[in-house]
């Protein structure tokens, strides 16, 4: 319910009691109260400009409300992750991470100074000090670290990061401060699949506290046992994952729309009844008349909860789309694609995945002829109209009306049942309401500017859409209705993603970009290439074990019996239905795992007996290949 503070008895690390906040004339939030208790994994949800970021500001001390208070536990330590990290430019990567006060992270730093000057005197003298503070652990950890984020560059300074780089290193420093409460802004943006997976179990360990803003939703399932939405100024508070709030949030929207109704049809009586007594002003027809206006306001309460959907039209797609041959691309040393061939078929949506730097953003480039390539051959067909959504597509004039942007694009568009809509009702489409459409685009949130991007590549019909990163910054809300609309349209689609959530939804098989330029085709989505990948390693594991066995072993094994006793020949048989039930408890441990649906804690305990029974199976059957090859001997 709005402006609940939790249900649990834990320690209160956190707390905000009616909190208000206002851009000028716009109010994001009025009298919300939330607490954040030890061990908390809170999500925060809402539409792009609901003011989430300005919440989580407000949280970590950033920026001021505008009435209400905020109160932490004497002596909290809280790390922020900004959309938009402030770093120092001049420090090198490592020096960056141990930036932080401390005497730990001030002797790291003068150590790495130290080693970059060459003056021996001060790295001994520094080098004693991290061994008198047992700083090298630090050290250590905080390498691991950035090589999960694939920040292997300790010296590299900070102003020749990328602009992802540089959200990376800042999410490695807020980790490495090991605050007891964690405040993200979009952590996974950035995150390449493997990256994200690796956070999500980070995050899971138990004693951490996090409230976080976050649109990938596999990430939020799997990790909060909290969600708190923002909506229309009120905050709407839920004791469960992703999925709970999903059931109990259409619950809320059931009940809100019935009493709506039920306000309208007094609303009919009250109107008929005011009509009829214009005179009667005084005493209790006052009261009705101010309950009258009362209702009116409720009964006019905009229900933007109700299914948005869009079906907009595109171009005829005649039957030659793309061929694609023997594509070969270089930069430098570095192959990033080498002799890849397709041919696309008509309506086909394929998603594109793998590690950051592997070459996906330049396959994107090579097929639009934005850049040319070494070798091969692209052949587009005649009636292909691409529509490219792209990482650093956003170029708009902040002092125009979002209205007048669309507008610059076209007047109407046309619909895939042939209507048309004008430029205003396409924008309402998408979230952007009336009054909305009337301001001004430096007004927007970055989500929202990507959402208006977005929106000015559908409205041009493309038959043939290309989206490079199109999760990144949109809410939960948005990327329903953009989903929607790409699992209906009649198009081709290559969309380039890290959100394995929204590529399971969208796409029907994948090219997997792997090292030196290797694109893989997969037949299936994320999670059917997740499983694939855990099936085949098992496989892989289980012939590489074989095939290490001693020397010393296979001797034993060539100069044991040539028969079972009877008492080996039970085993067998007793080691054959071990194997049958430890597979289908895999089975359904594995899909337990992959179906969103359980808790942090519940994930935990799943991964841990996952690795139980993988163990259990190397073991009986190893012993079952031994066994079994001494009977067929």
């Amino acid at each position: 319910m709005a402006g609940t503070t939790g249900g649990n008895n834990m320690e209160t690390l956190l707390q905000a009691e009616k909190v208000t906040k206002s851009y000028g004339e716009k109010s994001l939030f009025t009298d919300i109260s939330l607490s954040v208790a030890k061990n908390d994994k809170i999500a925060l949800v809402a539409r792009n400009g609901a003011g989430k970021t300005s919440l989580l500001n407000i949280l970590a001390g950033t920026d001021v409300a505008d009435s209400g208070t905020v109160t932490s536990k004497s002596g909290l330590i809280t790390g922020y992750l900004q959309q938009e990290p402030i770093l120092n430019d001049d420090e090198t990567v490592i020096g960056q991470v141990f930036a932080s006060s401390g005497e730990i992270a001030e002797t790291v730093r003068k150590y790495y100074k130290a080693v970059r000057s060459g003056d021996k005197s001060q790295i001994n003298e520094m080098a004693l000090r991290m061994d008198a503070l047992q700083a090298w652990d630090s050290e250590a950890k905080a390498k691991q670290v950035l090589g999960k984020l694939d920040l292997n560059e300790f010296d590299k300074p900070v102003s020749l990061l990328s602009g992802g780089q540089k959200k990376r290193l800042a999410l490695a420093k807020v980790l490495l401060e090991y605050p007891r409460v964690l405040i993200l802004d979009e952590p996974t943006n950035h995150l390449d699949t493997e990256m994200t997976e690796w956070l999500e179990n980070y995050l899971s360990a138990p004693g951490m506290t996090i409230i976080m803003v976050t649109h990938d939703r596999y990430f939020l399932d799997r990790i909060c046992n909290r969600i708190m939405e923002i909506d229309n100024g009120s905050l709407f508070e839920y004791n469960g994952n992703y999925s709970y709030f999903l059931k109990k949030r259409a619950e809320r929207f059931e009940q809100k729309k019935a009493e709506t109704e039920r306000a309208r049809n007094l609303l009919r009586k009250e109107l008929d009844w005011i009509r009829r007594t214009p005179k009667a002003r005084t005493g209790k027809s006052k009261s009705r008349i101010s309950s009258f206006h009362e209702l009116k306001d409720k009964s006019a309460e905009k229900d933007h909860t109700e299914n948005i959907s869009i079906r907009s039209g595109s171009k005829r797609l005649g039957s030659k789309i793309l061929e694609i041959k023997n594509l070969n691309k270089s930069f430098g040393q570095n192959n990033v694609i080498r002799n890849f061939s397709y041919t696309f078929s008509r309506f086909e949506k394929i998603g594109v995945t793998g590690k950051n730097g592997t070459g996906k953003t330049t396959f994107l480039n090579l097929i639009t002829s934005s850049l040319e390539p070494d070798s091969g051959i692209i052949k587009t067909g005649e009636t292909v109209q691409f529509g490219y959504f792209r990482q650093e597509g956003i170029s708009f004039n902040d002092g125009e009306k979002v209205l007048d942007a669309a507008r610059r694009i076209a007047d109407t568009v046309k619909m895939s049942d042939g209507s048309v809509l004008t430029v205003s009702q396409f924008l309402n489409h998408f979230l952007f309401p009336p009054a909305r459409q009337n301001d001004y685009i430096g007004k927007l949130s970055g989500g929202e500017k990507r959402r208006l991007f977005l929106v000015t590549v559908l409205m041009q019909n493309p038959n043939f859409l290309i989206l490079d990163e199109p999760t990144n910054d949109l809410d939960i809300d948005t990327l329903n209705i953009l989903e929607d609309y790409l699992s209906q349209a009649k198009i081709c689609l290559l969309v380039v993603s890290h959100d394995r959530f929204f590529i399971d939804k969208v796409a029907e098989q994948l090219f997997v970009f792997e090292s030196d330029g290797l694109i893989k085709v997969f037949p299936g989505n994320y999670s059917q290439y997740r499983n694939y990948l855990k099936q085949n390693k098992a496989g892989e594991e289980a012939i590489q074990s074989n095939r290490g066995k001693s020397t010393e072993r296979k001797k034993a094994e060539k100069n044991r019996k040539q028969k079972l006793t009877f008492k080996e020949k039970r085993e067998l048989e007793q080691l054959e239905k071990e194997i049958d039930v430890l597979e289908a408890e895999m089975n359904e441990v594995e899909e337990a795992l992959s179906g969103g649906k359980l808790s942090a804690e519940e994930l935990q305990k799943k991964s841990k007996r996952f690795a139980e029974i993988e163990d259990e199976l190397n073991v009986k059957t190893d012993r079952w290949v031994e066994l079994s090859e001494i009977e067929s001997g």
